[in-house]
């Protein structure tokens, strides 16, 4: 063999040796980026919760609250201010998504979360419902999201919810805006 064709035996074994430093500073540069990122999501969430600071506790659902007219079973998406669909609102759990069930009553809609702090929506409070296709972090179909406005503090604000069973919403949706409507249809079906 010549000296050219073993140093090129020499330097094809080496190139299939693997840089194992290079590889692993690379590995630990992108996790500690992808900390970082979640960190400052984080961060920017709490500050979020912070500059809301001045929204009143949430109203819980008072004793004997008469009889249900209307329930669903579901998802709760978040509230945000209203008219606004990316403007968030975290403070006092407000922001964290979960299951829900609502019930409607005549003293207005309890809506119980498992796992984040439930809330009552007073009937007096309540300003109307629509059907809409989205919330601040989650879009969905045409009309495939119940939101209902209120007011709590000085603050009107849209929270979304959706039912298990979607052909529930429209139902929602009329009662919370005309209430008079299920006033008299439940009249009349007794």
């Amino acid at each position: 063999m010549t000296p050219a064709l073993i140093n090129l035996a020499a330097e094809e074994k080496s190139a299939a040796v693997t840089d194992w430093a290079g590889r692993v500073g690379w590995v630990v540069g992108l996790l500690l980026f992808i900390a970082l990122v979640y960190w400052l999501m984080r961060e920017g969430w709490k500050w979020r919760g912070t500059l809301q600071g001045d929204l009143p506790e949430l109203p819980q659902a008072p004793e004997g609250q008469g009889e249900a007219r209307l329930t669903m079973a579901g998802r709760y998406h978040g509230s945000t201010t209203a008219g606004q669909w990316l403007d968030r609102i975290v403070a006092h759990g407000l922001g964290t998504r979960s299951r829900a069930e609502l019930t409607l009553t005549e003293q207005g809609v309890t809506v119980v979360r498992p796992g984040a702090q439930d809330f009552f929506i007073p009937a007096d409070r309540v300003r109307g419902a629509r059907l809409d296709k989205g919330i601040a972090g989650k879009v969905l179909t045409e009309g495939g999201l119940l939101v209902i406005t209120w007011v709590h503090g000085d603050r009107e604000i849209d929270s979304g919810f959706r039912s298990d069973r979607a052909a529930e919403h429209p139902a929602w949706v009329e009662a919370l805006t005309h209430p008079h409507h299920l006033n008299h249809d439940t009249e009349g079906a007794r």
